[in-house]
């Protein structure tokens, strides 16, 4: 059996994908709490990621709720006292370096070869007893006094979608249980942003195979893409 090469962008897209199916992405959050404040992804030691890297953290903790800002290796929160909770799924960031080799063209002289390596890391949030300063509470929702509207409220239950509320601050549409999921209305800063999330995630709903049966017949990542570019417009 050949052994499949391992492809560090390929690895990478499909993380980023992952993160945009499980939810809506952070830069289109008009509603109030969750972990909006937690800021640019950092390494273990503060250092702020830099690059793709950003683009991967931010979707999947966007995508996974997480607040805090920290990132690291499983050995570097055992360093820290910490312990990766059981079960809690890695993520894959990589490291751009160069080397010097030696340029069998041109005896005695040396090349610099750029090269990429990945590596696993975890939240903060998935980890047990690290330091304090490790963590960053989420925001908590805040009660903006927005109102539903009646008449777009009964446009959307014509649709026949289940539609959930609840304190979660998330908005996305769960594929494998056909249903939407909404933070309350009172917590978007307007009207206008909690029916146009509704309408975003009421066009994914349109996606399944009892539906427009468009995951099946577009499922690689050119295709999710396009579903959100669907979706979006």
């Amino acid at each position: 059996m050949t052994k499949q090469k391992f492809n560090i962008q390929q690895e990478i897209t499909d993380q980023i994908i992952a993160a945009i199916k499980a939810g809506c992405a952070p830069w289109r959050k008009p509603w109030t709490g969750g972990a909006g404040g937690a800021g640019l992804p950092q390494r273990h030691n503060g250092e702020p990621y830099r690059g793709i890297n950003v683009l991967v953290l931010w979707s999947i903790a966007a995508s996974n709720g997480y607040s805090s800002a920290r990132w690291m290796t499983f050995k570097q929160a055992k360093d820290l006292g910490g312990a990766v909770r059981k079960g809690e799924k890695s993520s894959q960031v990589v490291y751009f370096a160069k080397a010097e080799i030696e340029d069998k063209a041109n005896e005695g002289e040396t090349k610099v070869i750029p090269f990429a390596k990945s590596y696993r890391v975890f939240n903060a949030d998935q980890i047990d007893g690290l330091p304090e300063e490790f963590y960053t509470k989420p925001k908590p929702a805040r009660d903006l006094g927005t109102e539903r509207d009646p008449e777009l409220d009964a446009f959307f239950a014509a649709t026949g979608a289940d539609i959930r509320h609840s304190d979660q601050p998330r908005a996305f549409y769960n594929i494998g249980g056909d249903f939407i999921h909404m933070p309350e209305a009172n917590t978007f800063h307007d009207t206008n942003g909690y029916y146009a999330t509704l309408a975003h995630e009421l066009t994914h709903w349109t996606g399944a195979d009892k539906r427009l049966d468009r995951f099946k017949r577009h499922s690689d990542r050119k295709a999710y893409a396009f579903e959100e570019l669907v979706a979006l417009s």
